[in-house]
């Protein structure tokens, strides 16, 4: 019984941090808009004067709520994760041994309209849908900002995206040295990203190239 409670509690936990990740998206691309401030640009003009073409006010409630949502994110995330070791402990006392699970990752999901691998767990007993194993991603990176026709964004990669893994950086300290070489070292070559979106993990391909814009890849990522 305590186990059943645990994943469910952890389930809505999850289903939470889904919306928090929704309205951060949904923030993210409306500052982030052509024109806009974007999350830390300068709300004064060249001369010193606020900006008239923006709703400064509304720019700044923006971002405080922003850094809230990031906070409460990081603490749910913190409590899924207790959850999750609590609840593999559990099993590896009490599961047999042929009855663990297994990760697939689809092709295509039809259902959804995902471009792209969407990764699931599927329990290999007969257990229902809400019995799914409780393993997740966790995002160490943020796109802000993506630029059109670059090569990040025909490899799918869409403003707001979490990174979960860019090539073999998954983690770890100088996050944004490890990623720009990355990006470097595989110049002209695929690498395989895993992003969170809407709460979903999607496998992507973006292959760093020279193009008309600016760096390899044409996005911004903010550690977070």
């Amino acid at each position: 019984m305590v186990g059943a409670n645990l994943k469910s509690e952890t389930l809505k936990l999850m289903d939470k941090r889904s919306g928090i990740e929704a309205e951060m998206n949904a923030i993210i691309e409306q500052l982030s808009q052509p024109g806009g401030p974007g999350l830390s640009g300068n709300l004064v003009d060249s001369e010193g004067f606020p900006r008239a073409d923006i709703d400064i006010p509304y720019v700044l409630a923006q971002r405080h709520r922003l850094a809230e949502l990031k906070n409460d994110h990081g603490e749910i995330t913190e409590k899924i994760n207790v959850n999750i070791q609590l609840l593999h402990s559990a099993k590896l006392t009490s599961t047999p041994k042929d009855s663990g699970v297994e990760m697939n990752q689809n092709a295509s999901d039809s259902s959804a309209g995902a471009s792209g691998a969407l990764q699931n767990i599927v329990s290999r007993d007969s257990r229902g849908a809400n019995d799914v194993d409780l393993i997740s991603g966790m995002p160490f990176a943020i796109v802000d900002e993506i630029a059109d026709a670059s090569p990040a964004a025909e490899g799918g990669l869409q403003l707001g995206d979490q990174i979960v893994k860019f090539g073999n950086v998954k983690a770890g300290d100088n996050l944004l040295q490890q990623l720009a070489s990355e990006a470097q070292v595989n110049q002209g070559l695929p690498i395989p990203v895993t992003v969170m979106r809407q709460g979903a993990l999607f496998n992507l391909s973006v292959t760093p190239r020279t193009w008309q814009g600016r760096g390899l890849l044409g996005c911004h990522f903010r550690i977070m």
